[in-house]
């Protein structure tokens, strides 16, 4: 089942050749999905400014900083079930940012930030050291199928000497 994803837009249109396409937002979602074996299908990606990010990360969690990306599940009222897995709000500066330090490709972090946050709408997380390894080799699973290298190997940029 392809996943339905409604992709927001809220930054500015000279970032638009950097952003992940509806395909590859519905690849790397419908990945997790299937992993997961869950039927919910329906999500919200939004593509956002920093000060957006920030205002949410202060608002929902305490820190006033803007994040990478921030996971927002859907709660089913008692009795009723529908589709709806959840909003990601993904922050583009930030993830620019991070591919350029840690010598990553756009596409390729865009692609672990959108499976990251995935995981975190189905319950996945990182708080302790074995939740954290669980989600990470999940993680590291699903990006394989994209031909995406582990995303938390250290990478030595000192030349040998």
């Amino acid at each position: 089942m392809t996943p339905e994803i409604d992709r927001q837009i809220a930054i500015g249109d000279a970032a638009e050749a950097a952003l992940p396409t509806q395909s590859d937002l519905e690849a790397w979602v419908g990945a997790v999905l299937a992993h997961a074996g869950d039927t919910r299908h329906e999500l919200t990606i939004r593509l956002v400014e920093r000060e957006e990010s920030q205002q949410l990360n202060r608002d929902y969690r305490s820190k006033d900083k803007p994040t990478n990306v921030l996971s927002f599940p859907f709660e089913s009222p008692p009795g009723i079930e529908l589709p709806l897995l959840g909003d990601l709000v993904i922050c583009h500066a930030i993830v620019v940012d991070e591919a350029r330090e840690q010598s990553k490709s756009i596409g390729d972090h865009y692609a672990h930030l959108v499976i990251h946050g995935c995981l975190h709408l189905l319950g996945y997380d990182h708080i302790d050291d074995e939740e954290a390894e669980q989600m990470e080799t999940l993680e590291r699973v699903l990006l394989t199928q994209f031909g995406i290298a582990d995303p938390y190997r250290i990478v030595d940029s000192k030349p040998d000497a």
